[in-house]
């Protein structure tokens, strides 16, 4: 028996409304019940739907040259109504694991071209100082060194080498220097020492470690040597009565007395000069002059006293002599070859 037919109204289409056409899209994308498979008929998954283009990491994955990911391949299960639905080996295990090394790649691709990405943007914006520094550790030291100041600092313009800058109200301390000082010649210092000057002889130099017996040239009487028949065992300084006579160098009073028989007011001072000792004599000193006293430390040109005639001397003079092993030599070569020295 069929059944009634039931008269349909037509339908105006120009009155659809929206909820209307969506239960007709609805309706109509119904799916038809689909009888259950028989045991043993194998049931095919659909393939995971393609990666859309606009993947940012894949994109850039292949840029950098790595291979993109597969998608995963279908997969079969075995149906039987009497055990429940499991997926088969292969699909159990070797799939999954393909997927988590793949996903695992992807992941690590992805990382790779983020850390690339941002090496480049590092390098890019790197200052140079850091650059600079680095190579200052393996070479030499290259620093500029500026003085900050927060309120009156100045910054050096741009393009220009880099110096030491100083702040505005930096100042600097003014050196002290005395004027109480002058500059005299030989012939003034012969003047204040009572000294008759002359450079016949030699020329003293003030500085020196080893000096002559005067601060300034003096002339020469009578030579080292045999004198009317006697050996004359040193030389006649002729500087003038009360002139100033100083030691020769470092060393120890051996012996101060006026009471030095012929060599009259007379002086002995010990030195030892290149590992030998040498003793110098003056002789015929005024007498109340001498200005040290045995066993006194003396350096040189330190005054000893001033010339005189005492003893057996016919005129104010010096009698120098040296004493090297206990005999006397020679003082005027010794002198020439050593006075000036700055050490003994």
């Amino acid at each position: 028996m069929s059944a009634p037919h039931i008269p349909q109204a037509p339908i105006d289409e120009a009155h659809i409304t929206v909820a209307e056409v969506e239960f007709a899209e609805v309706a109509a994308a119904e799916v038809v019940p689909v009888p259950e498979p028989e045991l043993g008929v194998a049931v095919t998954t659909l393939a995971a739907p393609a990666a859309p283009s606009d993947d940012v990491f894949a994109q850039a994955s292949s840029a950098f040259g790595f291979a993109p990911v597969e998608h995963v391949e279908a997969s079969t299960a075995i149906i039987d109504h009497d055990e429940p639905v499991q997926a088969s080996a292969s699909s159990n295990h070797v799939a999954p694991r393909r997927r988590i090394r793949r996903r695992l790649a992807a992941a690590g691709a992805s990382l790779g071209v983020m850390g690339v990405a941002g090496l480049i943007a590092v390098s890019m914006t790197l200052p140079a100082s850091a650059v600079a520094a680095v190579q200052a550790g393996d070479g030499g030291a290259t620093a500029s060194l500026v003085a900050s100041n927060a309120s009156t600092a100045k910054k050096a313009d741009k393009g220009e080498i880099q110096a030491y800058v100083a702040s505005d109200d930096a100042q600097g301390e003014s050196l002290t220097r005395s004027d109480a000082y002058s500059t005299i010649s030989l012939l003034d210092v012969a003047a204040e020492e009572n000294i008759k000057f002359s450079d016949s002889l030699y020329t003293n130099d003030p500085n020196a470690a080893i000096q002559w017996p005067f601060m300034v040239g003096v002339a020469m009487s009578s030579p080292f040597g045999m004198r009317n028949g006697r050996m004359h065992e040193g030389i006649d300084l002729v500087p003038g009565n009360g002139a100033t006579i100083q030691a020769i160098a470092d060393g120890t009073v051996r012996e101060a007395t006026e009471s030095g028989g012929a060599y009259g007011v007379t002086i002995y001072i010990d030195h030892i000069i290149d590992g030998k000792l040498i003793t110098s004599h003056y002789a015929h000193m005024q007498h109340g002059s001498m200005l040290v006293h045995t066993g006194d430390k003396v350096k040189v040109g330190q005054p000893l006293g001033k010339v005189g005639t005492t003893g057996r001397s016919t005129g104010p003079h010096l009698h120098f002599e040296l004493i090297v092993n206990g005999s006397r030599i020679d003082p005027l070569p010794w002198l020439r070859a050593n006075a000036g020295r700055y050490s003994y």
